[in-house]
């Protein structure tokens, strides 16, 4: 990457996981380090952006997010959460020099054939179903006052409710599979493998396959963290990440 305007700033790239956008990072931008800057994407087909096509590829988001970072002067770090991971894996398995580092948290890929959920949604129908759940009015009243108590007001209703709106939910479940992942790439750019040994989502034993790409990684284990601590705890988050990016950018 170039380092010219602001050759002083890291730039972290955070790319969100399935059914939101950009919004699922917006507690940090103030509690980031200083030095350290957040730039938060919207991939096609989430958070009311358009995904354009009716038979999107990994193209379709992986040149989205390489287009960004090559929009970026200075240094940059992408951080890929759940699907974002993915996706940002798959874009650095192209191009390993689009970003100085990788952080992979909590990233789909292992065990594709092998875990229950992405066999429970292979079918469309139930896709559907799944979706209009999660942003249906009831169980956003209800999570309203037992999920993110911390958060915000209103933060976990229109964290729910953006799934309703997520054209890109369904075809995650057609993309991410296990032969997409078996024809990755290794990825030479330096990379955190970040998980919380509480996520109930994306279970920590799952981070021993997603090493295998990364050769030049050290992974880091939060012991108090479940599937969503840049809400759960955006302090705590905001500090790991700042220091996640400097090392990386530091290598």
């Amino acid at each position: 990457m170039s380092a010219a305007a602001h050759p002083s700033t890291i730039t972290v790239v955070a790319v969100h996981g399935n059914g939101g956008g950009a919004f699922r990072f917006s507690l940090l931008p103030e509690r980031l380090a200083e030095g350290v800057a957040l730039h938060a994407v919207t991939l096609p087909g989430f958070e009311g952006r358009p995904l354009g096509t009716t038979e999107p590829t990994m193209a379709t988001y992986t040149d989205d997010l390489l287009a960004t970072l090559d929009g970026i002067d200075g240094q940059t770090v992408v951080l890929g959460h759940g699907i974002g991971g993915s996706i940002a894996l798959d874009a650095l398995s192209r191009r390993p020099d689009a970003a100085d580092g990788l952080i992979l948290h909590a990233i789909v890929g292992a065990n594709l054939d092998e875990r229950w959920f992405p066999r429970f949604m292979a079918r469309p129908a139930v896709r559907a179903g799944v979706q209009r759940l999660i942003s249906s009015l009831p169980v956003r009243l209800v999570a309203g006052r037992l999920l993110f108590r911390s958060a915000p007001s209103g933060f976990a209703d229109r964290f729910l409710a953006e799934y309703r709106r997520a054209e890109s939910f369904g075809p995650m479940f057609d993309l991410l599979t296990a032969e997409w992942f078996e024809g990755l790439a290794e990825v030479p750019t330096p990379t955190i493998v970040l998980w919380g040994q509480k996520d109930r989502v994306l279970d920590v034993d799952q981070l021993a396959v997603i090493e295998r790409l990364v050769p030049n990684r050290r992974r880091q284990i939060e012991a108090g963290w479940g599937h969503f601590p840049m809400v759960d705890d955006p302090d705590a988050y905001a500090r790991v990440l700042s220091d996640l990016a400097i090392e990386l950018v530091d290598r």
